[in-house]
């Protein structure tokens, strides 16, 4: 039998995470990695103790749900409150991150970003990314990773 890669195995993580969502209108998940190891997880969904969209529906402003904190967001704030770093660090995202998500991972000291799907890519976050020198790759998810057996 075959070991799954490290990217599969981290992104098929990220994926795992996006299950928990509670977002209606697309899933997300993202994992933080330094060194091989998962230092946080997150998906999209509401603030803690708050309603949440699959409850309530979505509080949609200009295109946009307001209520939900992104995959990205939780998994960065994750660290922060539990006093992790995240400089050097990866993330793998099931989806392109927003751009205030791309603000967030500059800023956050991650390195490198890895994405399964793309996603309205804003073209400034893609410009900011190279400009930073964030490392950006797709690697998509293959199924045939996730067998059991």
């Amino acid at each position: 039998m075959k070991r799954i890669s490290w990217h599969q195995y981290f992104m098929a993580q990220s994926h795992l995470l996006a299950l928990r969502s509670t977002c209606q209108r697309l899933m997300v998940g993202a994992t933080i990695v330094r060194d091989k190891r998962i230092i946080a997880g997150g998906y999209n969904g509401s603030v803690s103790g708050s309603v949440h969209c699959i409850d309530d529906g979505c509080y949609v402003i200009e295109g946009h749900c307001v209520r939900t904190i992104h995959a990205e967001m939780n998994a960065i704030l994750q660290c922060a409150k539990f006093g992790v770093p995240t400089e050097g660090a990866e993330i793998y995202v099931t989806h392109f991150p927003c751009l205030n998500c791309t603000k967030a991972i500059i800023q956050s000291g991650i390195k490198t970003i890895y994405y399964a799907e793309d996603y309205r890519n804003h073209p400034y976050a893609m410009e900011l990314l190279e400009q930073v020198g964030v490392h950006v790759q797709k690697v998509e998810l293959e199924q045939t990773q996730l067998k059991l057996k």
